[in-house]
């Protein structure tokens, strides 16, 4: 009984946040935010225009994944929003489709490397202390090999 009740509830959760019907033709971009211009040499927005090389994985209306070029683990993937935010800092600026679409997407390309059973880790820098190198939102999927417990340490040399 309780677990009909718990799905009737996320159903009826769901039904209230879900989007209205829209033509396929209508959904093919997302709906844009007032969100700042994104700045002209961002290698990110480069990459999801087509005039920077990646090694794309997948791609959909909201959100584009590919090869990091600084592998860190065996898979290493970035999933980054189409629409230009800086970080996560600034996550309130997408529409909650894009939301969604990022960490489904991180999700998705985990499980088409083969590293989503044995376990992988999604990770975003924001800000300058947390080492952010690109500022365009985006998350690094890591795993295909046993990684390092501790991913949380401070710079020894304060670099």
């Amino acid at each position: 009984m309780r677990r009909a009740l718990a799905l009737l509830a996320t159903l009826a959760l769901a039904a209230c946040q879900a989007p209205l019907a829209v033509a396929p033709e209508a959904q093919a971009a997302p709906p844009r935010t007032q969100a700042a211009p994104a700045p002209a040499n961002c290698v990110f927005c480069k990459i999801v225009a087509g005039t920077a090389p990646s090694r794309k994985v997948y791609e959909d209306p909201y959100v584009l994944a590919f090869w990091d070029i600084r592998p860190r683990a065996k898979v290493h993937l970035l999933v980054i929003p189409k629409q230009h935010v800086a970080s996560l800092k600034e996550l309130d600026e997408l529409p909650v489709e894009t939301r969604a679409a990022l960490l489904s997407a991180c999700v998705r390309v985990a499980r088409d490397q083969g590293i989503l059973d044995e376990g992988f880790r999604v990770i975003s820098n924001a800000g300058k202390d947390a080492s952010q190198s690109v500022f365009h939102l985006h998350f690094h999927v890591v795993g295909g090999e046993k990684l390092r417990e501790d991913a949380i340490t401070k710079d020894p040399l304060g670099r």
